[in-house]
């Protein structure tokens, strides 16, 4: 879809990946509506964003309460008319040892990376199912090659993943197109989300936070996959993937399943099975 004209709604767009999602969109023509549950920033980065002659707006939204996204969604449509984009970028981060992770933290981040998703396409389809549009779901690498003590982060990616690959197919005949963005580590500050969890912090919790400083320092910047991503959105690429480097990985991943079906074939082709 070509952004210019269009209405974009970015989900997180007060700062990292969807602050740059969000100039990218608007670099190109879009008037862009960053949500965010810190209005400040929000409010913040529409300004700098107009400054460079963008038309850009802000509301307040956590996408954690249905409501609150239904509600912005009616706003967005009351301001502006229409909502040709939607990119659900809001996100947080956690990881942990299995078996010493508060249920609680559990929740808030399938809360927000989950059903934050889930929540803002169930508002938007149905008024893009009359104009047509398109949909943008950040994932991760994560959600395509599991890592130890990430659990709670892999699995709301994998759902993410799957969810939009679902979406790609039934959305697909009313004209609305969907991509999932899976990018590894970019220059955010989202692993220091981690320390806003339900449970409170420990010691341990703000030295895995410090420890991810020089991997994060180390990534892409978030304007080159933005840029990208804004392509591939134009392109009505569905996997959008950065990273090269990470390639073997999927593919040592993608050998393990079809060694796991040959052997499962191999067993449901033998007639003779007690």
């Amino acid at each position: 879809m070509d952004p210019k004209n269009k209405v974009a709604l970015v989900t997180g767009g007060g700062s990292g990946l969807g602050l740059a999602l969000a100039r990218a969109l608007g670099l190109r023509g879009a008037t862009v509506v960053l949500a965010d549950r810190d209005l400040s920033a929000a409010q913040t980065a529409a300004r700098a964003l107009q400054e460079l002659g963008i038309s850009a707006d802000h509301l307040s939204c956590d996408v954690a309460s249905a409501q609150q996204v239904s509600e912005v969604v009616g706003e967005v449509m009351t301001r502006h008319g229409d909502i040709d984009i939607l990119i659900n970028n809001a996100g947080v981060a956690l990881g942990g040892t299995s078996g010493d992770i508060n249920l609680e933290d559990w929740r808030w981040i399938v809360d927000i990376n989950l059903m934050g998703v889930v929540h803002g396409v169930e508002a938007v389809v149905p008024f893009m199912r009359k104009t047509g549009g398109y949909i943008l779901n950040v994932a991760s690498l994560a959600g395509m090659h599991a890592n130890p003590d990430m659990g709670p982060y892999n699995a709301t990616k994998f759902a993410v993943v799957g969810y939009s690959e679902g979406l790609q197919q039934e959305l697909a005949g009313a004209n609305i197109g969907v991509s999932v963005l899976c990018p590894a580590w970019i220059k955010t500050d989202i692993h220091r989300s981690a320390l806003q969890k339900p449970s409170g912090n420990t010691e341990l919790d703000q030295h895995r936070v410090e420890a991810m400083e020089d991997v994060i320092s180390n990534g892409i910047d978030a304007s080159d996959v933005a840029e990208w991503a804004i392509d591939c959105l134009q392109a009505e690429r569905f996997y959008i993937l950065t990273h090269p480097e990470f390639l073997p990985m999927l593919e040592k991943r993608h050998q393990r399943v079809l060694a796991d079906y040959a052997a499962a074939s191999s067993y449901f082709s033998t007639t003779d099975r007690a």
